[in-house]
């Protein structure tokens, strides 16, 4: 108990966050430069989440339809995942990570599109983007697109 809540306590402490989100069990991170160096030492392509966590219809959607299936965690071993979320409310992440995020959303999503994938090769070079979600349940155009780049 003691070790949790140092766990806890430590990151208001220091300003700190976490650097991954947990979307339905499997990990996402929130830092470009970890996961650039992880898909380098792996040899693996990176997958970038632009989402609008609070205020993006489609992007819920998206999240429930396609990264809640047993399909898509499949798929996620292959990729290194890179989480950049741009809420409304800003409270939701630090200073910092807001402007980690802006200054990818200006470098890989300059149309602001949510919600928008993209595959990066292990140098941060852009290989292939699928934006938007019809909210149609049909999620099988977004499992093609990211079996596409696992080979």
């Amino acid at each position: 108990m003691k070790h949790l809540l140092i766990a806890l306590i430590f990151p208001i402490l220091f300003g700190t966050a976490p650097s991954t989100k947990v979307i339905a069990d499997v990990e996402w991170n929130t830092d470009y430069e970890t996961v650039l160096k992880r898909a380098k030492k792996q040899d693996k392509n990176i997958l970038v989440y632009f989402t609008g966590s609070d205020w993006c219809g489609p992007c819920k959607m998206l999240k429930k339809d396609l990264f809640e299936t047993s399909e898509f965690k499949e798929i996620a071993k292959n990729y290194e995942l890179l989480y950049i979320d741009i809420p409304r409310n800003n409270d939701l992440l630090t200073p910092e990570q807001l402007k980690h995020n802006m200054d990818l959303m200006a470098k890989y999503n300059k149309k602001g599109v949510f919600p928008n994938l993209k595959i990066l090769d292990s140098k941060g070079r852009e290989k292939g983007a699928l934006h938007g979600y019809s909210m149609n349940g049909d999620t099988q155009h977004h499992i093609k697109f990211l079996k596409k780049y696992t080979d």
